[in-house]
């Protein structure tokens, strides 16, 4: 069974966030722009040959990168790709990045299932109950598009088209955003963004 937190050293490669006005943008990663490129014996995060790489090296280890802006009300779509490494892992997109403490987390994994989450000063909280099986998430080596939108304090997951979850919580009302990927029992996990789109959204 997938674990909702992680044991041992959290790699965060935060960029400082600063204010952006909500209007529609996307990144082909053909440049770094402002995601920063990190690496350590753990993990590498970086814009490399036309892609945002997010590589872990070792078990119980997540790392991500945020792209130094602040937005509130968003929709949010990115494909993730799993390059490489065990199904038994997680990747996905971060919404409202406070710090590196405090953020809200969208999660899904190579053998198919997602989670939401959100992080209060480090510590974990679901927000729809465990990890769940979805026939909608691609398994293994494929790429799944993720879409997340914010409104108010309304959040809808989607993956490939299909709504996963929608939950209700209003503790962060904007921040940053990130992509971020993660190893559970095995290292190796390699996972590759591309074609990220942001879109406004208007808060009902």
């Amino acid at each position: 069974m997938k674990r909702i937190g992680v044991v041992g050293l959290l790699v965060v490669f935060l960029a400082a966030c600063t204010p952006a006005a909500t209007t529609a943008w996307s990144d082909d990663f053909s440049a770094p722009g402002s995601w920063l490129a990190e690496s350590d014996a753990a993990a590498q995060v970086g814009v490399q040959g036309g892609v945002l790489r997010v590589f872990i090296a070792v078990p119980n280890q997540l790392a991500w990168t945020v792209a130094g802006r602040d937005l509130s009300d968003f929709h949010l779509t990115v494909e993730a790709t799993q390059v490489a490494g065990p199904d038994d892992n997680e990747y996905g997109v971060l919404a409202r990045v406070q710090d590196n403490s405090n953020f809200y987390r969208f999660s899904i994994s190579g053998d198919g299932y997602f989670l939401v989450s959100k992080f209060v000063d480090g510590s974990p909280e679901p927000l729809n109950g465990n990890w769940t099986p979805s026939q909608a998430i691609h398994l293994g080596q494929a790429t799944n598009v993720v879409e997340v939108i914010a409104e108010g304090s309304t959040f809808t997951f989607i993956v490939n088209g299909e709504q996963l979850a929608q939950v209700d919580d209003g503790q962060f009302a904007h921040g940053d955003i990130g992509l971020y990927a993660g190893s559970f029992y095995e290292g190796g996990v390699e996972v590759s963004f591309d074609n990220l789109r942001v879109e406004p959204v208007t808060a009902q």
